[in-house]
């Protein structure tokens, strides 16, 4: 199987996405608020390439069965 390439792009709608690099369809979205562009003053890009990183990370770890769930399924708030 081939190896495919990701990459962190900017739309010219402000939503950041991360996406095969050979591909124009989004993997995931990230779309920050103006109140949370504005706390980050001007920061949303890296701290999307952190949000996008330990992301990936994780998904690597779950594909390798290194991870385990530590929270109830039926209690879904997320924070």
């Amino acid at each position: 199987m081939p190896t495919s390439f990701l990459e962190i792009v900017e739309l010219p709608d402000g939503r950041i996405v991360l996406r095969r690099g050979d591909d124009e369809e989004a993997l995931v979205t990230l779309e920050f608020s103006a109140d949370a562009k504005a706390f980050l003053q001007g920061q949303h890009i890296e701290v999307a390439k952190a949000m996008f990183n330990l992301g990936v990370q994780m998904a690597g770890s779950m594909a390798d069965g290194d991870y385990e769930q530590d929270y109830n399924e039926e209690s879904r708030v997320l924070h």
